[in-house]
């Protein structure tokens, strides 16, 4: 029963999905929008499907080895950052344990506990994980959001990858004499398919994750197709 209970408890929260969702949302967004965005500004010059195709092709295996590389430095920033927050923790704690244990009563007591009960919560921490109270507690470090290098890469590089392909095929497929309108429109679907599903997944609202991803979809769009009539002009 208690396990039951445990498991529901669980399945009820969504921020353990945190790591992997910000990291697919970002990779499927960037891959739909910069690969759009990139060959609706070199179609709007007039180049021929193929050249266009190409370009997008170059571009999303550019941009998905960009991306990844970015998001696993920046994630192994964070965990290096994070590691020697807890390494001067474990520190503090050998070294001064009454000092950290009245500090941690006193989070308690800024929460809302009163002092006695604060410092009775402390101490049995302490007694359990000192250092992972503190980690939690003081620094905000937790296994919801602590960095994770390797999949925030990974997840990022598939989903931009997956992403890409979805205006690529549109580019392929879409006849040749509407191309610019054909591919930021499907794009702009896709985008708002996307914001949707991130906004479902993530427990928010439907409407406005679609709005959130349309809008600047639509923006960049508009924005390179204007930089690509420039060189026709």
């Amino acid at each position: 029963m208690a396990k039951k209970s445990k498991d529901i408890f669980e399945q009820g929260h969504r921020s353990g999905r945190i790591t992997w969702l910000r990291a697919a949302v970002l990779g499927a967004n960037d891959g739909i929008l910069s690969i759009a965005s990139l060959v609706v500004g070199v179609a709007a010059a007039n180049i021929d499907r193929q050249e266009v195709l190409i370009a997008g092709i170059a571009g999303m295996v550019a941009g998905a080895m960009s991306l990844a590389a970015g998001q696993y430095v920046a994630a192994s920033s964070q965990a290096d950052t994070e590691a020697a927050d807890i390494e001067i923790e474990r520190l503090q704690l050998e070294t001064d344990h009454q000092q950290e244990l009245v500090e941690l009563a006193a989070i308690y007591v800024q929460r809302g506990l009163d002092a006695q009960l604060a410092q009775k919560v402390a101490r049995q921490l302490h007694a359990h994980d000192a250092l992972g109270a503190h980690a939690r507690d003081e620094l905000g470090i937790s296994e919801v959001v602590i960095a994770r290098p390797l999949l925030a890469a990974v997840t990022s590089a598939v989903a931009f990858a997956l992403g890409a392909i979805l205006p690529l095929a549109t580019i392929a497929l879409a006849p040749e004499l509407h191309l610019v309108l054909v591919v930021a429109l499907t794009s702009l679907f896709f985008l708002a398919l996307l914001g949707g599903i991130a906004a479902y997944v993530g427990g928010a609202s439907i409407v406005r994750g679609c709005l959130r991803l349309t809008l600047w979809g639509g923006a960049a769009m508009t924005v390179t197709a204007g930089v690509g009539r420039l060189f026709v002009l």
